[in-house]
């Protein structure tokens, strides 16, 4: 197990290293802007990243397709607009554009002088979300889509969430990597305590893995499918049962367990996609899947129980690291003094594979 000592302590606050909560996302990435079901056959979806405004358009037939969701000749959004075959047309004036963002109808000219389109944007959908590539279209084909935990696995039953949250998408990187953060989940775990059992890193990933010993006797049934039955050993040692690893790979988030055999029990794959210009505003695209027990049906039975427990524990996340953003607005900047390793690697890498942002101060 590693050591816990300040002489690990990687500061990425020396003079010189931008404000984290000032670093932009890096926009080469794919990142998900919906649900699919939130857009049907026909219709058009008002999403966005980091300020850019997107309209989602799906035709009745063929894949979706991303525009700028600002019509060249108004500005009026796009996705207020009607679908027409692989076309969307602006509600204003009836202007068209096509997949590539080209425009390819304006009703009242001819042919020959139709204007300029808008910016059309990289678009996929995989596993039940539709992403876009919004940094330099030319990289797209050449970045990996991510690995999205175990949808369409007939062995785990996954579950969608994508709440919103008002703070910098670096808040909830060091909320997950964190585990010794248990202290705020009480009321919905009981007292149970994280150790600390290793770590990895690389030029563009962190890793932490954890173990939990029980501290009281009380232990809720749906924590019990996620972590594992614990009870409290009167003071001896709680054995390792399971192994919690979190690990950002940039830029996303993934938590996974395995118990003592090495069976994987449950993974989390999550994306913070930064919402508003200065990317103070996130919202969070997470897949969990559960493995399906021995017992069909049981999971089925459990799975309310089970939507409700992490619904409450994620509400609590939120909560306080919105209370952090909060804390940073008020201050003017980050003054937090963090001494767990692991964090301080997550930030300098969340800094260093990150852009700087317009408001980036040194």
């Amino acid at each position: 197990m590693d050591q816990i000592t300040l002489t690990e302590h990687e500061d990425d606050t020396r003079p010189g290293t931008p404000d984290l909560r000032t670093v932009d996302c890096d926009p080469d990435f794919w990142y998900p802007v919906a649900w699919s079901h939130e857009l049907k056959a026909g219709k058009t979806l008002a999403t966005r990243y980091a300020g850019q405004p997107i309209a989602l358009v799906r035709p009745t037939e063929g894949a979706v397709f991303a525009l700028e969701d600002r019509c060249a000749h108004r500005q009026v959004p796009l996705s207020k607009g009607t679908v027409k075959g692989q076309s969307v047309q602006c509600c204003y004036h009836g202007w068209a554009y096509g997949r590539s963002g080209r425009c390819i109808d304006v009703p009242y000219l001819g042919k020959g002088k139709l204007p300029n389109g808008v910016r059309t944007y990289p678009c996929r959908e995989e596993g039940g979300l539709i992403f876009v590539f919004p940094g330099d279209p030319a990289l797209a084909d050449s970045v990996p889509m991510p690995r999205l935990a175990h949808v369409g696995d007939p062995e785990y039953r996954t579950r969608q969430f994508g709440p919103r949250v008002a703070c910098h998408y670096t808040f909830m990187h060091e909320n997950l990597m964190d585990m010794n953060h248990q202290f705020l989940h009480r009321r919905q775990m009981g007292q149970i305590r994280a150790r600390f059992l290793g770590q990895d890193r690389g030029e563009n990933f962190v890793e932490a893995r954890y173990s939990f010993a029980r501290t009281d006797t009380h232990q809720p049934l749906a924590e019990a499918l996620i972590f594992g039955r614990h009870r409290d050993l009167k003071g001896k040692e709680q054995p390792v049962e399971e192994v919690v690893t979190v690990r950002t790979e940039y830029p996303y988030q993934r938590l996974w367990i395995v118990d003592k055999d090495g069976d994987l029990m449950m993974d989390l794959w999550v994306a913070y996609v930064p919402q508003s210009a200065d990317q103070r505003t996130s919202r969070a695209f997470g897949l969990l899947s559960v493995r399906r027990p021995k017992i069909p049906f049981l999971i089925d039975l459990i799975w309310p129980a089970l939507a409700v427990f992490t619904n409450r524990i994620f509400e609590e996340d939120r909560e306080v690291v919105e209370l952090e953003q909060l804390a940073w607005d008020a201050q003017g900047g980050d003054r937090n003094r963090e001494v767990f390793p692991v964090v301080n690697h997550l930030r300098a890498l969340l800094t260093r594979c990150g852009r700087p942002g317009r408001n980036a101060r040194t």
